[in-house]
């Protein structure tokens, strides 16, 4: 999809996920349809969500951890995929470095980093290494409520 200057100013305009169609076409000098048509296709192109996303400080009893994972291949997009759907995943990004993914986990006192390997990455093949990393202390960090 082209992410024109209509789409960037759209999505500016939903930074807060709440404001109606019709405030964001008025200020566009737009159509309320042509708004909702065009982030109907952003959502269903996977470019946008709108979501509820929280201070994961703010969650009781859950923590994040950052993993860094090392491969047997190089089949990195796939592998990408595959960890994406593992509970608790957050995000994951493929990257440069000593690293070929960066994962973001959410964890709780029920579904522990001990269960996340055992349980969630011992199904995968292929993987070489991880190093996980504990987040103590984060700023700007906003993520949505998984478990």
């Amino acid at each position: 999809m082209e992410m024109d200057e209509i789409n960037i100013a759209i999505i500016n305009h939903l930074r807060d996920g709440r404001m109606p169609f019709k405030q964001i076409a008025d200020s566009l000098a737009l159509s309320e349809g042509t708004v909702r048509a065009r982030v109907k296709k952003l959502k269903d192109e996977g470019v946008l969500d709108i979501t509820a996303l929280v201070d994961p400080e703010a969650l009781p009893d859950q923590s994040i951890v950052m993993v860094g994972v090392r491969l047997k291949d190089m089949d990195l997009v796939k592998k990408g995929e595959e960890f994406s759907k593992l509970r608790g995943v957050i995000s994951v990004c493929v990257v440069t470095g000593r690293f070929d993914l960066i994962l973001t986990v959410l964890l709780n006192r029920e579904f522990t980093m001990l269960k996340f390997y055992t349980e969630e990455v011992s199904k995968l093949e292929n993987v070489r290494a991880v190093e996980s990393f504990v987040v103590y202390k984060s700023f700007n960090l906003k993520v949505p409520l998984t478990l």
